[in-house]
């Protein structure tokens, strides 16, 4: 499978100016188990998708989107981010527009450690129902409700949807970047325009598929209510991709449903779209 079911000519690595990394790890999520499955998710919904994006009257395929090999870490986080950031690393190197596929959450401290080592001055946008604030969860440091933690040491960060924490994690958030589900959904489109003020002029986005309610994305491990809808997210992101300088992305936390395939369908859309803005707006 290939992200978007796109021919060979579209598809190689050499010629493809996207890369879509797939990172099937599910080792520290704590309730519904089968984030690993969720990269194939995506991908066999993305073969079902119209290729023509009407928004942007464009075909963003045809700048080339290649699906790596899988990376492939059964049991440690800690062991995964050190393959993700080489594998990321060596893309980015190769001048690639990456987007990663999970998995759990975890997935994103080693694109963020590849992402910062070359790009000074990065910010990370959060699309979250929960904060990932602990230090630490189950006896690492590395788990997926530690994440934010982990790339706040690296940069700075703003996190949006956020509708759930622990009491813990509320000594560690910073009030003036973080922004409640309860205080956007439904609200004057003016919380977009602050959102994007609060970050750096290059942006690396992490999605957790729970950001969105429920009602439209049912397939997360910890389907929370109250969450962003669709138009809520692209509407942040088409304006983003605008205003600064995105420079990749993540969509982590699909536990796919079987026989309801609406939330993978709207994951690899939703790809599909952000690169549709992005490679248009940035004249690639």
């Amino acid at each position: 499978m290939n992200f978007g079911g796109i021919p060979p000519i579209y598809s190689a690595y050499d010629s493809s100016q996207i890369v879509i990394l797939p990172v099937p790890f599910d080792a520290t999520s704590t309730w519904i188990k089968g984030a690993d499955k969720g990269p194939d998710a995506i991908l066999e919904a993305s073969a079902n998708m119209e290729l023509y994006d009407i928004e942007t009257d464009s075909e963003v395929y045809l700048k080339g989107i290649h699906t790596a090999d899988p990376v492939i870490e059964k049991t440690s986080p800690e062991i995964l981010t050190r393959k993700v950031h080489d594998t990321v690393s060596k893309f980015l190197e190769d001048g690639k527009f990456v987007v990663t596929l999970g998995g759990e959450h975890s997935i994103t401290i080693g694109v963020v450690q590849a992402f910062t080592e070359i790009i000074p001055g990065l910010s990370v946008l959060q699309i979250d129902a929960h904060t990932d604030m602990r230090q630490e969860y189950e006896g690492s440091r590395f788990n997926h409700a530690c994440v934010m933690a982990r790339v706040k040491e690296m940069c700075p960060i703003v996190q949006v949807g956020i509708r759930s924490m622990d009491v813990v994690e509320k000594a560690f958030i910073s009030k003036d970047r973080i922004f409640y589900a309860k205080d956007i959904v439904g609200s004057h489109s003016s919380w977009i325009d602050e959102v994007i003020e609060k970050l750096n002029y290059y942006v690396y986005v992490t999605i957790d598929l729970d950001g969105f309610d429920p009602s439209i994305v049912p397939a997360t491990g910890t389907p929370e209510p109250g969450g962003l809808n669709y138009y809520d997210v692209i509407s942040l992101m088409r304006k983003l991709i605008v205003v600064k300088r995105l420079v990749g992305f993540d969509v982590v936390e699909l536990c796919p449903i079987l026989n309801n395939k609406a939330s993978d369908f709207l994951a690899s859309k939703l790809i599909y779209q952000l690169l549709s803005y992005q490679f248009l707006s940035k004249n690639k």
